[in-house]
């Protein structure tokens, strides 16, 4: 069994958490949030962004990290651009579960959970230059379709036919 979920560490952004909603649900991926969220869980942007996927969509809230760390049953990885292991470097074709944890907007994951758990790190390359960092919903998509290709995209529809040549 294979299996690639989402983890948000205290989301800030409403229409960033919807668009993931919607990834985790075209990938059948289970989106763990860690609260506190910086927005009430109605609120209309969120819903907005991924309006008609949410009764497709498998989701649980924890109350902080330590709850989430003492429920997750898999592997853990952590995206920020501290790691120095680049994400496509890992390899995600083992069975089991994948947990893929993603940090606030502002303020990325806890430094010192981070320092407790540095083999766990991956990041996705960027020059230092220009930018803070990437926007959290790219980065989601990025790394679940890089674990989505390695694992041959189990799960998920390869070819769709246009509707006139499914009557054929």
């Amino acid at each position: 069994m294979l299996e690639n979920h989402i983890v948000l560490f205290e989301p800030q952004i409403p229409q960033n958490t919807g668009n993931i909603a919607r990834t985790c649900a075209a990938t059948n991926a289970p989106l763990h949030i860690i609260k506190p969220m910086g927005f009430p869980i109605d609120d209309r942007k969120m819903k907005r962004a991924g309006l008609d996927y949410w009764d497709k969509l498998d989701i649980s809230y924890y109350e902080s990290l330590e709850d989430f760390m003492g429920k997750m049953d898999g592997q853990l990885y952590l995206v920020s651009k501290f790691a120095e292991k680049v994400y496509s470097e890992e390899d995600y074709s083992k069975e089991g579960k994948h947990y893929f944890m993603f940090g606030r907007e502002d303020k990325g994951l806890p430094e010192e959970f981070m320092r407790q758990h540095p083999e766990k790190a991956l990041r996705i390359p960027m020059n230092d230059q220009h930018v803070r960092s990437l926007n959290v919903s790219n980065t989601v998509c990025m790394i679940v379709y890089e674990a989505l290709r390695q694992q041959n995209f189990v799960g998920l529809e390869l070819v769709h036919e246009y509707e006139a040549d499914k009557l054929k």
